[in-house]
């Protein structure tokens, strides 16, 4: 984990405190992993495609740079169509308004640089669509970037037939050297450390000579909704998928060659980004409400649901006119929690949080990988958190976290969004807590500091973009 230079420090945000219960809408903008990857199957497909809803973020604006870097056409408009929504989050109504991006594929080329930022999908999504370019794309980003994992995606492509300088490093900064075709076929690989290995590789599939079959050959997979939500927007996409939960041997994914649809579809509101506004319906006894929320997802962020009210709340999804919505409301009381997080490691930052004010003591358990994510986010929260005056201890695979009374004091980020979040969260009950870097929630929700304060002053918290 990198410690904070103080003679680089950004401005500190001090964090509102709440003074009674919050009552609020938010709307929260769109999913950053459905995005993502919604605009590499675009971007592979046998016709053009709408995104509709899209995240404007620093992550997806990336995914969107890199791709177009390679080639693709990515066209914003705002869109005034009126059309079927189709795919992740459909609700059978028409789509009439709102930004889209059109996005028009083409024959990818390089030479070609991308860079990553810090973005996980970015780095580990598309050194297999390079591996179908005609040229050499090279790929970096911040330093963090060159020291999490992406070994295992360099190695499953080499068996499958790509060729990729990475200088023995089995991370960034590297190049793909692509032939305009890949063999695929059959690889094993460890993604124990990250699902979006398994992925990474089943995402470009379908353009590949064989397919693919991944086997995964290590421990326990973590955050696997995710990759239920890749094998789903794939089979959305036309391509066909066998996978453990169908029928298929545990543990191997098998997609077949074929051309992908071009599709229309819109983008779900991103739960885990849910995730701070619904914190402070619980800490304070207020009331949140979050328009859009899908009766049927693959997004994690959908588990706060249970989550959160397993630690005091109560919370429904009901139909109005515009769709469907979730209410989330606090009691006044706050509990520990026993969980295991593993199919849901992004959310264990404002978990940690919440349960920094709780009542008793919460074991936190299954995401010992999240010290390979944007930072080593189970070394940041013990900082930060005791720093506070709190009493949280690191255990192999997560956290125990006794409560005890907090203190103001400054809140470090290192550069991570759900962590700058989580401060913010703690900055409702606790005053005088200053968050470090702010700006860092930019990666996936845009405008997190205007959204948080109107949130408070019970206006309607919209996102901008």
């Amino acid at each position: 984990m990198a410690m904070t230079d103080s003679s680089v420090q950004p401005a500190l945000w001090p964090a509102p405190h709440a003074t009674g219960p919050v009552e609020a809408t938010v709307t929260v903008p769109g999913s950053k992993s459905v995005t993502n990857r919604a605009l590499v199957l675009a971007a592979l497909a046998a016709e053009p495609g709408w995104l509709r809803r899209p995240l404007r973020s620093r992550d997806t604006l990336l995914m969107a740079d890199a791709l177009r870097a390679m080639g693709v056409g990515i066209e914003e408009t705002v869109s005034s169509l009126s059309q079927p929504s189709r795919g992740m989050g459909d609700t059978g109504e028409a789509v009439t308004t709102g930004e889209a991006w059109r996005v028009i594929p083409a024959g990818l080329h390089g030479p070609a640089d991308v860079t990553v930022g810090n973005a996980g999908t970015v780095m580990r999504f598309l050194p297999p669509v390079a591996a179908l370019a005609d040229g050499p794309v090279s790929f970096d980003g911040d330093p963090r970037s060159h020291e999490r994992p992406l070994g295992v995606v360099i190695r499953a492509l080499r068996t499958l037939g790509a060729r990729v300088d990475d200088h023995g490093r089995g991370a960034l900064p590297l190049t793909v050297y692509g032939r305009g075709a890949l063999d695929g076929g059959r690889v094993e690989i460890d993604a124990s450390a990250s699902s979006q290995f398994v992925s990474a590789l089943l995402l470009s599939a379908p353009r590949f000579n064989q397919g693919v079959e991944v086997r995964h050959v290590g421990r326990t997979l973590p955050s696997m909704p995710h990759i239920r939500m890749t094998v789903d927007m794939l089979r959305a996409a036309g391509a066909r998928v066998d996978e453990p939960e169908t029928g298929g041997e545990p543990d191997v994914w098998r997609v077949r060659s074929g051309a992908l649809l071009g599709r229309d579809l819109t983008i779900e509101p991103d739960l885990s980004n849910a995730q701070p506004f619904l914190a402070a319906a619980l800490i304070t006894g207020g009331r949140v409400t979050v328009p859009d929320w899908p009766t049927r997802t693959t997004q994690p962020g959908d588990a706060l649901r249970s989550l959160f009210t397993r630690m005091g709340g109560s919370c429904g999804i009901v139909s109005t006119a515009e769709g469907t919505a979730l209410t989330f409301a606090g009691s006044g009381r706050v509990h520990g929690i026993d969980a295991d997080l593993s199919e849901v490691g992004e959310l264990t930052p404002g978990i940690a949080a919440v349960a920094a004010l709780a009542d008793s003591p919460s074991t936190l358990r299954g995401v010992a990988h999240l010290r390979l994510h944007e930072t080593d986010r189970l070394a940041a929260l013990t900082k930060e958190i005791n720093e506070l005056g709190g009493d949280v201890t690191e255990t192999p695979d997560g956290l125990v976290i006794r409560p005890r009374p907090l203190h103001g004091g400054v809140f470090h980020t290192y550069d991570d969004h759900r962590m700058a979040t989580a401060g913010a969260v703690l900055g409702l009950a606790v005053p005088g807590v200053e968050i470090e870097n702010v700006a860092t929630t930019a990666k996936t929700l845009p405008d997190f500091p205007r959204m948080w304060t109107d949130m408070l002053e019970g206006h309607g918290a919209v996102a901008g973009v």
